[in-house]
């Protein structure tokens, strides 16, 4: 099974896309085990302060455990007026 990753806003014009689909890498069990692992292809994922994620449509931390089959957001902190 293959993760769904999503990237909003300027998440989404840093890396070009919007979604993704990709295996699980070995050895990554926590929010932000996948996010270092995709901030190797995506220097924008490690830059961004503030970094918000949802597993399956929840809001949770960066220790939140990511599963095979799981979606998972990324949000970078956003303003409005």
């Amino acid at each position: 099974m293959a993760l769904k990753i999503l990237y909003f806003a300027g998440l989404r014009e840093a890396i070009g896309s919007g979604m993704e689909s990709l295996e699980l890498p070995p050895g990554v069990t926590t929010v932000a085990g996948l996010r270092a692992a995709l901030g190797q292809s995506h220097p924008a994922l490690l830059a961004a302060k503030n970094l918000r994620a949802a597993v399956n449509q929840k809001m949770v931390g960066m220790e939140a455990p990511v599963a095979d089959g799981d979606e998972v957001a990324f949000f970078p902190p956003v303003t409005g007026g």
